[in-house]
C-alpha cells in the first residue's frame, strides 16, 4: 500500500516532528519508500501548509499539520487497542486495518470508542493516545542508534510501519523488553542487543525507528 499524505502527517509526528525537524533519510526508513517519493510529498505538505521546510534541516509540522496528525494518530490508535483486545490481533497486525477505520471514524464514534476501552493512553506500540482535541505529545526519548556498546536499555516505542513490526516479531521484541548493547557494527551496520532471553542483531535502519528508555 503506498503511504498517502495521511501516513506522511502522522510518521513526522511519532518521529517528533512537533517539536523538531525531521530530514527526508528518517521518513525514508519510517515508511520503506523512495528518497524521490518523499521529496515529491512534502513539497505537496508544504503548499497546503501542514508541514514547513528548512533547507537542509528537514521539515516540521505546522500548527494545523500538528492538529491534524493528532487528530488521526487518536482514531488511529484507539483501534489498534480495540483490535489487539478485543479481537485477539497481535501488535504487528492492526496497522492496515486500523489505517482503514479511522478514516470512516466520526469524532462521536471515537469518544465512545474511548469511553468503551476504558479511556487508554498508551497504543499497542507505545504510542501516546490524546484526548479528543488534544495535541499528541510523546515522550521525548532516543533511538536505539543513538546509544553505545554497555548501554541498557528498554524499548518504549516504535513507529507504528507494519515491515518493521513484522521484523520485530520475527526477532521477538516487544515493547517493554529490556536489553545491554553488547556490539554497534561499523558503518551503519547492525546493533547487537542481550538478554538473559536472547542475543539479536538489529539492523541499523530498524534502530533509528525504535525509540528507548535508558536503565
Amino acid at each position: 500500500m503506498t503511504p498517502n499524505r495521511e501516513d506522511y502527517l502522522k510518521l513526522i509526528l511519532e518521529l517528533g516532528g512537533d517539536q523538531q525537524k525531521i530530514n527526508n533519510k528518517q521518513i525514508v526508513a519510517g515508511l520503506s519508500v523512495s528518497a524521490a517519493s518523499v521529496s515529491e510529498m512534502l513539497t505537496k505538505l508544504v503548499k497546503e501548509g501542514l508541514v514547513a521546510h528548512t533547507a537542509y534541516q528537514g521539515v516540521q509540522l505546522t500548527e494545523a499539520g500538528l492538529v491534524s496528525a493528532s487528530n488521526l494518530l487518536r482514531k488511529h490508535r484507539l483501534w489498534e487497542v480495540f483490535l489487539v483486545e478485543h479481537l485477539n490481533y497481535s501488535w504487528n497486525e492492526v496497522h492496515d486495518d486500523a489505517e482503514v477505520l479511522e478514516h470512516v471514524t466520526s469524532e462521536k464514534l471515537a469518544q465512545n470508542l474511548a469511553d468503551y476501552l476504558g479511556d487508554p493512553k498508551q497504543c499497542p506500540h507505545g504510542g501516546v493516545i490524546p484526548g479528543a482535541k488534544e495535541k499528541v505529545q510523546e515522550v521525548k526519548r532516543m533511538t536505539l542508534a543513538d546509544y553505545q556498546v554497555g548501554d541498557r536499555i528498554r524499548i518504549a516505542r516504535v513507529l507504528d510501519e507494519k515491515e518493521l513490526l513484522d521484523y520485530l516479531v520475527s526477532l521477538g521484541i516487544g515493547i517493554g523488553d529490556c536489553y545491554t548493547i553488547t556490539d554497534c557494527a561499523a558503518y551503519e551496520g547492525p546493533i547487537t542487543i542481550e538478554n538473559e532471553a536472547q542475543s539479536c542483531s538489529v539492523s541499523h535502519k530498524a534502530a533509528m525507528t525504535i525509540f528507548v528508555d535508558q536503565i
